[in-house]
């Protein structure tokens, strides 16, 4: 008898060990739903090396303001593993998942007034800095040397910018080309600088700017704006009165309908187009990575094989999105000429 429940004791200390490797392999398993959603989403820190760890982390600036306790400035250090401070912590589930919170005299969530530095506004500002001491340093080289032709990355970018010149604005603008080249390059050289950033894992990198739609939004809005604002007589005269038999102009405008419809849905295009692009791009990488983990429990020789196919077809389809970066670039940049070239009709009124 001793012995018997000896074995039902090793028996069931067995089976107890195998529920908890079971347990602790759930636990440790890899949901590529998370990653994509903790890659995609925005947070009040940077991780240097793409390692959510204090060590490794920026803590970025918060600046919020609630009708209770006005303006507070802190660091984000301050909200970490949960913590509140002045009232206002980060909401770990609900509606403002992942966002500055506090609750209110009835004890329910609110959101403050947010201007914080998050990852993806503090990656805008780094962007820009690194853009302008690019085409600064140009500049400079310029002044310095105005015989002598720019080599290395400044003679790529010099060259980059006559062949968008000559062969894009010049031809979609016409001959005011001049007042919005410098709109329509900065716009180039920006979204270019933040698709390539976006590939790269550590800092400065890592923030998935143009996978963000309201960054896309911004961007899209701009060109709508100057559109709106270039028309000439011409251009609007054939929005509100086309050159068409009366019937479709009045009682009920149908053209016109249709054209004020066109001026909103052609930026609308280009958010949807830069933002979809790369955003599926992320993604795809972010699944490719997340496969290793999935087959890692079924074996060694499964994790093996899945880790070089994952490690050759991301890199393939790294420089894919290399070439994305610029593609996406350059027919926002186009696109955005084009719509402004349209605006600038000009043919006799009469």
């Amino acid at each position: 008898m001793p012995c018997v429940f000896a074995m039902g004791n090793d028996e069931s200390e067995a089976i107890d060990q195998h529920e908890r490797e079971e347990l602790q392999t759930d636990e440790e398993r890899v949901n590529p739903l998370d990653l994509i959603n903790d890659h995609l989403s925005d947070h009040y820190y940077w991780s240097l090396f793409g390692l959510e760890k204090k060590a490794l982390t920026i803590p970025l600036l918060v600046i919020v303001r609630s009708e209770d306790s006005g303006w507070s400035v802190f660091r984000s250090t301050r909200l970490w593993d949960g913590a509140v401070y002045d009232g206002y912590y980060i909401a770990d589930k609900g509606p403002f998942q992942g966002k500055i919170v506090r609750k209110d005299a009835q004890g329910d969530e609110v959101r403050p007034l947010d201007l914080s530095f998050t990852k993806n506004a503090f990656a805008l500002f780094v962007s820009g800095a690194i853009l302008i001491l690019i085409l600064f340093s140009l500049k400079r080289h310029y002044r310095r040397k105005p015989l002598q032709m720019p080599t290395g990355l400044k003679g790529m970018i010099e060259m980059l910018m006559i062949m968008l010149v000559d062969e894009v604005i010049k031809p979609c603008v016409g001959r005011h080309y001049k007042k919005y080249t410098p709109y329509l390059l900065t716009v180039f050289f920006f979204i270019l600088t933040i698709n390539l950033l976006g590939l790269i894992v550590v800092f400065p990198g890592g923030a998935n700017l143009s996978g963000n739609i309201s960054v896309c939004l911004v961007l899209a809005a701009c060109t709508l704006v100057i559109t709106l604002f270039s028309g000439t007589r011409a251009y609007w005269k054939e929005i509100f009165w086309p050159d068409v038999p009366v019937w479709l102009n009045a009682p009920i405008p149908i053209l016109t309908i249709i054209e004020l419809f066109g001026i909103f849905s052609k930026p609308f295009a280009l958010m949807v187009r830069m933002f979809a692009n790369l955003f599926g791009g992320h993604v795809i990488a972010i699944v490719l990575a997340s496969l290793i983990f999935i087959f890692a429990p079924l074996g060694v020789a499964y994790a093996g094989i899945s880790a070089v196919f994952v490690v050759l077809f991301s890199v393939f389809m790294l420089l894919i999105e290399v070439l994305v970066c610029f593609i996406q670039a350059y027919v926002f940049f186009m696109l955005s000429s084009l719509f402004i070239g349209l605006t600038k009709v000009e043919h006799n009124m009469g």
